[in-house]
């Protein structure tokens, strides 16, 4: 099959393209320029402005579908203009331009932050509300990419088309870097603190899997958190500086604090959302729960891919990333 991809030189969108290439897909790239996360495979790459209807319609002929991953998190002036444009404006360019070349079927990348959270003992899924103001506030760089996130995701579900929801993404390609900024520090310095709270993990190409699963085999209109592991920030961090050679932050930081380590790292919770650590500073810290459940589960998707909910991430694609 063909398809077109978006954001191909970024973190997430070079592991759909490299789990499209292996099962023998071929892809288009719209990009704004090449960069490493495309050389070194047979793609065919195409210059192309997301607003460029025109342009698409030219890009995405013979096309079976397309994977809209292109995403910003970006704070500063000007900031949610850019995120707009990419999460938004260019969500409708691209529905425009596969009514014009008779492409059938979007899978559309927001994020989690558009979805509720719970406890350990009853996570949050894929329909769990959320108060966007008591969360993320009345404005900032949160709010701002989870409205624009949350936009697109109702352009791509009004048109019938599947969404995904990636949560905390760690792995290959990560070449800014992003969520892995995380894991940096950890492995070139000693970190006196770890964050209170933790996060939903998951692999990156496990996630970029839970998107070809969602174009073959998605619900119309239907969304789908991409996680696999709830794991606290401490035992993340744990891990990262042992294979580091490190020592592992033995204090949990208040959030204020703990903002300061975390700052790197485009972690879409902000400090105000991480409850206090339990004196074991374990399971029950965590600060923002989902679903185990990588797209997708066998309740959702009969016979796809299912990953453990283990209390711990993967060893060897955790050393990986470092």
């Amino acid at each position: 099959m063909r398809y077109l991809l978006t954001g191909a030189t970024g973190f997430l969108g070079a592991n759909v393209l490299r789990q499209l290439l292996a099962r023998g897909d071929e892809v288009v790239c719209v990009v704004r320029q090449p960069n490493l996360c495309t050389e070194g495979v047979a793609r065919e790459v195409r210059t192309v402005d997301l607003l460029d209807v025109a342009g698409l319609t030219e890009a995405m002929a013979g096309c079976a579908g397309v994977f809209h991953v292109a995403g910003a998190f970006l704070p500063g002036p000007g900031a949610f203009a850019i995120m707009q444009r990419v999460h938004v404006h260019a969500t409708e360019a691209l529905l425009e331009a596969m009514a014009r070349a008779r492409v059938p079927r979007m899978v559309y990348c927001s994020s989690s932050i558009t979805v509720g959270y719970g406890p350990l003992a009853a996570p949050g899924d894929e329909d769990s509300p959320l108060d966007p103001e008591a969360v993320y506030g009345p404005r900032g760089v949160c709010r701002e990419y989870h409205d624009t996130k949350l936009a697109g995701e109702a352009l791509a579900r009004g048109a019938n088309h599947p969404v995904v929801n990636p949560d905390f993404v760690l792995g290959a390609w990560d070449i800014r870097p992003t969520s892995g900024t995380l894991l940096l520090q950890v492995a070139r310095r000693p970190v006196p603190f770890y964050p209170p709270g933790g996060k939903c993990f998951v692999d990156a190409e496990d996630c970029a899997i839970g998107h070809l699963l969602a174009m073959d085999r998605g619900a119309p209109g239907r969304r789908y958190l991409l996680g696999s592991h709830n794991v606290a920030y401490r035992e993340v961090m744990a891990l990262a500086a042992a294979w580091a050679g490190r020592r592992g932050s033995a204090t949990s930081a208040p959030c204020a604090a703990a903002a300061g380590v975390e700052s790197d790292t485009h972690v879409t919770t902000p400090p105000s959302r991480a409850s206090a650590p339990s004196s074991g500073g374990g399971a029950g810290s965590l600060s923002e729960v989902k679903r185990c459940r990588l797209l997708p589960a066998r309740s959702v998707l009969r016979g796809g891919l299912v990953r453990s909910s283990s209390r711990t991430p993967s060893g060897s694609r955790l050393r990986r990333t470092l």
